[in-house]
């Protein structure tokens, strides 16, 4: 059996195993036959990758069944093993795989167990779908996998009517963007006659300057396909206009946050433009649009990231800010940089979601930092693991000595290759990304600070020492009465250690496979080689300026929140109507909420009391029911029990019939 079959299957065997058996099953059954079918997946998956690296593999499709053949439109279940799906295998299940071994101990006391990890597998299989798809179908159908299961693991806590609402959200936008992505599917086979990859994109450089009829104009053809998948892509990574499900998706368990930001679903679109990236090439006015919206989304995000007090919240933002810099990487050409970012980022911010799960862990449930501080000599090990995690999205390393960490090797290059394209639209990305890369640095030290330096202010807040627990017993506290946060489990612990190793150095092991070598990518992407030699050639200032920027933020952090902690309060009362724009998040929510969530319920209202009561059921089901009780009450009248009344009654029938036959 080929290898990539077990990779894919075995997280949907598992899924499918812990979601029947449930409870019957058992928990620690349920946990053990997923993390092992994950830890499979994982293993078998790394020999894949370091062969192409080492390039003794080589790209291939394998077969599973033949699925449609309909007239012109034919497709196999194929699964696709290129660099490009390489990439992603050794992403998905890495992190899945430590997700699952994390979650034994962060829901320990959730009764469950087996749903929650078979969810957590089923999103898998459906990600490991949609990267090893064949065909725009097939791509499609685990690009809605990942909608269900996020779904399904968003809303977990359904009893919670904020996580139900948060799903219904998350569910809502993502059809929003989908809608686009179906209807570029549905183009491409149109201009295209197939719905095969490898077929589309090399028909596509043919088509470059051909016009088709779109809504009434006569536009590019490649522009408007290209357009209409990027919408797709906008929904499920979060882009600036779709963003607004992935903060409210912390509603969910912290180890789906961490599977949602770092493997599965908000990397579907990154993934999904460059494996299209050929295609892409020839839409230029689509590339600029996708640089233009992924350096506005890297600049919002991080603007709000920096007034938030929810520690995943932060980090969530982080995320919808980190995934801007993809983007606009890939949409300035530098596709090998957009996913070398990628492949980092999923290390240190699995790390940073699982590090601020251990922290809540430990406060019992308690995500406001403001009753956090002075944590790093109680929980040391989840400090650490934290601070390299940090250090990795802020991006801290020195060009001239060739050292630092993940983050450094991968988000510099794409500020250096957005310098390196010259036009207005990499300048803008490159000047929106550096002062993002400012604002990272701000809020993930003042993350840092408030969470681990200052005072312990949970030894003062009867937030946490009252209305958590009830007894001295209950907290684990000593004889003064006062709650003492305590380390994570062993299993918590593990994927943090193991995440740290990826945080701190896979930017520096991968870089030279990513950046430099075509021979790495062969061909599962468009490498432009000579846009990577310009990106080396950028002046000096250039490559420090992420480093200059990560110093500044981290100087700005230190005196606001250790120096001089009056500093932000002081900041609010003076701007605070800066302030509150920020904190509200734009104002997208109100605004959305004024558009289109109360129009719609508006309209809900007026064809249900109009159309369905008004309407339907007066004049059906209650209209029928009145005019059958109406006739039964007449009908009732006249059944007095007298022969004679009957006669009469025939006799009347008769003379009608006989009437009405001869007239």
């Amino acid at each position: 059996m080929h290898p990539i079959l077990i990779i894919v299957f075995a997280p949907l065997v598992a899924a499918l195993i812990a979601g029947l058996g449930n409870r019957m099953l058992g928990n620690v059954a349920a946990k053990s036959v997923t993390t092992g079918a994950l830890l499979l997946s994982a293993g078998l998956s790394w020999p894949i990758f370091l062969g192409f690296i080492g390039g003794t593999e080589s790209a291939e499709v394998v077969q599973v069944l033949k699925w449609v053949e309909s007239g012109t439109l034919s497709f196999d279940w194929a699964l696709r093993v290129d660099t490009l799906t390489a990439i992603m295998l050794v992403v998905i299940n890495t992190v899945s795989a430590l997700v699952h071994l994390y979650s034994w101990g962060y829901m320990e006391e959730d009764p469950d167990q087996p749903r929650f990890f078979a969810y957590l597998s089923l999103f898998t299989f459906a990600m490991l779908m949609l990267v090893t798809a064949d065909n725009l179908v097939q791509m499609f159908f685990g690009w809605e996998g990942v909608g269900l299961a996020s779904y399904l693991l968003i809303g977990f806590w359904f009893k919670k009517p904020s996580a139900g609402a948060a799903a219904i959200k998350a569910f809502v936008v993502n059809r929003v963007g989908d809608l686009g992505f179906m209807l570029g599917i549905f183009g491409t086979y149109l201009v295209f006659q197939t719905t095969s990859i490898p077929e589309i994109l090399a028909a596509a450089p043919g088509m470059s300057g051909s016009t088709i009829t779109f809504v009434g104009m006569r536009l590019y053809t490649m522009d408007i396909l290209c357009i209409l998948l990027f919408i797709g892509a906008m929904g499920k990574s979060a882009q600036l206009g779709l963003h607004t499900w992935l903060p409210d998706a912390m509603e969910g368990p912290t180890p789906v946050s961490a599977l949602i930001h770092a493997a599965t679903m908000v990397t579907a679109g990154v993934f999904m433009l460059c494996r299209l990236s050929p295609m892409f090439e020839t839409a230029p006015t689509a590339l600029t649009i996708v640089t233009i919206v992924g350096a506005a989304t890297c600049f919002f995000a991080a603007t709000i990231g920096t007034t938030q007090w929810d520690i995943k919240r932060v980090i969530a933002y982080s995320t919808c800010s980190q995934l801007g810099y993809m983007f606009f990487a890939a949409g300035v050409g530098a596709y090998g940089a957009a996913m070398f970012h990628l492949f980092t980022h999923a290390f240190f911010k699995a790390l940073l979601f699982l590090g601020a799960g251990s922290v809540i862990h430990a406060m019992h449930h308690e995500q406001d930092m403001r009753y956090y501080g002075g944590l790093r000599k109680v929980i040391p090990f989840t400090f650490y693991a934290m601070l390299a995690g940090t250090l990795a999205i802020t991006g801290l390393g020195v060009y001239h000595l060739g050292v630092g960490f993940a983050g450094f090797w991968s988000k510099d290059a794409i500020l250096e290759v957005a310098y390196a394209r010259h036009n207005g639209a990499g300048q803008f990305a490159f000047w929106a990304g550096a002062i993002a890369a400012l604002l990272t640095s701000f809020y993930s030290w003042r993350l840092m600070f408030l969470t681990f330096w200052g005072k312990p202010r949970w030894i003062e807040s009867e937030h946490i020492q009252h209305s958590v627990h009830k007894t001295p017993a209950e907290a684990g506290e000593d004889t003064t009465g006062g709650y003492h946060p305590h380390e994570s489990p062993i299993t918590m612990l593990i994927p943090l250690g193991l995440l740290t190793i990826g945080a701190i150095a896979a930017g520096q092991v991968f870089a030279p496979s990513f950046l430099d070598s075509a021979a790495f990518w062969n061909g599962s992407i468009f490498y432009n080689e000579d846009l990577i030699h310009a990106m080396h050639a950028v002046p000096y200032w250039v490559k420090y300026t992420a480093l200059i920027v990560m110093l500044i933020g981290f100087a700005g952090a230190y005196v606001a929140y250790i120096a001089k902690p009056d500093i932000p309060a002081k900041f609010v009362a003076t701007f605070g109507a800066l302030h509150n724009f920020v904190y509200r998040k734009w104002y997208f929510d109100e605004l959305y909420d004024a558009i289109f969530v109360k129009p719609a319920f508006a309209l809900g209202r007026a064809f249900w009391k109009l159309g369905d009561i008004g309407t339907i059921d007066r004049f059906g089901p209650n209209g029928i029911a009145w005019a059958v009780e109406r006739s039964s009450v007449a009908a009732k009248s006249i059944q007095s029990g007298y022969v004679y009344t009957y006669a009469l009654i025939m006799l009347l029938g008769l003379v009608a019939a006989v009437t009405f036959v001869l007239l």
